[in-house]
């Protein structure tokens, strides 16, 4: 019986970090930015997003079971220059979601004060990444990560009550004598539609995280938490999507960042300062979270050449630069090519390990759709 519950404890453990991760931003943003693509079929539109992240997840989960046994020991030369690139493609990949992650947190304390405006966002999110690095240079980020943990319960509380207080206004709304309101989405073509959705990809991201936690957990546990946290996310996006779609009429056509915020406030008053604490704190921790995942990978690549104090400042500094070359929704969108490529390289590796012709096919058609991410992705407008 203990066996039991020590290998679910650590399945819940293992399966928090990747959680937190495709949680960390996603539902703070995707509601406007769906619904100024494609409208009232966001629901199905998200559908897909995550079936696509669903097969990607398939490529990660592979490589931990054949490709880290095939890395450990005399592997392929293309199998370790994939990894080794990807490795690189990665660390660039995280320096923008910690660009991303203070963006949004930014946008949404400022939001909620009416500040949002001119450089706002651009100065609080470099106050903050400077915070981070100080706080990453004289005393290593390390003691903040236990935020992790707070982040994600609290970000899962209030995701419940944005579905409580979205789900209570459809009902009231449906049984009024007016009943639900839909909106009409912007006019864009196929290419546009599918272009913009491409740039959604971060939404989703974060089922990789277990690739990486090799150290803590047994192959067979990371692999069974990358396929949980799927699951899970994909059922509360779908469901959170559904019920938020009747409220987006009060945007009056006007999709910003921190639009969630407009709508949490026409659901309930009460819901608009847990929303923004939430977000704040989640938007942190995810950012301190990566913020140490590029430093060390950094570290890696360099052969400890590269310490990881001096990794924080790169990243940091780099985070800076693009906080200020883009907004937020531009950086979702580029978040999400970069991980569309880091993605990429991930198939590679899986081709190259791979013996089954029919897996090696599978695998170059998730890699298609990646490098047209990658290609295409295009901001939300």
């Amino acid at each position: 019986m203990s066996g039991n519950g020590g290998k679910a404890r650590a399945l819940f453990k293992a399966t928090s970090t990747p959680l937190s991760s495709i949680f960390g931003s996603g539902f703070l943003v995707i509601v406007p930015i769906l619904a100024g693509a494609v409208g009232v079929y966001a629901v199905p539109t998200m559908a897909l997003v995550c079936g696509l992240a669903y097969c990607v997840g398939s490529v990660v989960r592979f490589n931990i079971a054949k490709a880290e046994p095939a890395l450990e020991g005399q592997p392929k030369e293309s199998t370790l220059a994939f990894e080794r690139c990807s490795d690189l493609a990665l660390v660039l990949a995280y320096i923008i979601s910690v660009c991303l992650y203070l963006h949004i947190l930014s946008a949404f304390v400022l939001g909620s004060v009416h500040l949002d405006k001119g450089i706002n966002e651009d100065l609080l999110t470099t106050t903050i990444i400077l915070l981070i690095i100080a706080i990453g240079v004289t005393k290593g980020l390390d003691g903040l990560s236990i935020l992790e943990d707070w982040a994600l319960a609290i970000t899962l509380l209030i995701i419940v009550l944005l579905l409580g207080g979205f789900a209570l206004y459809d009902l009231h709304t449906w049984q009024s004598a007016k009943g639900l309101t839909f909106f009409e989405a912007k006019p864009h073509s196929v290419w546009e539609m599918l272009t913009i959705v491409a740039g959604t990809l971060i939404v989703v991201q974060g089922f990789e995280t277990t690739r990486y936690l090799g150290e803590e957990f047994d192959s067979r546990t990371r692999i069974r938490a990358s396929r949980l946290s799927q699951l899970i996310s994909t059922g509360v996006y779908l469901v959170f999507i559904a019920v938020a779609l009747p409220l987006v009429h009060t945007l009056d056509g006007h999709y910003d960042d921190n639009s969630l915020i407009q709508l949490a406030a026409a659901a309930s008053g009460l819901l608009v300062a847990p929303l923004v604490i939430a977000a704040a704190l989640s938007q942190f921790s995810a950012a301190v979270a990566d913020t140490l995942a590029a430093s060390g990978n950094l570290e890696e690549v360099t052969n400890n050449q590269l310490k990881l104090k001096f990794g924080t400042v790169l990243v940091g500094s780099g985070a800076i630069g693009l906080a200020w070359l883009a907004d937020t929704l531009e950086i979702v969108a580029l978040a999400s090519r970069a991980f569309a490529f880091y993605y990429f390289l991930q198939c590679l590796v899986a081709i190259s390990v791979s013996e089954s012709r029919a897996r090696q096919l599978f695998f170059a058609l998730v890699a298609a759709a990646l490098a047209f991410i990658t290609i295409f992705a295009v901001p939300a407008s």
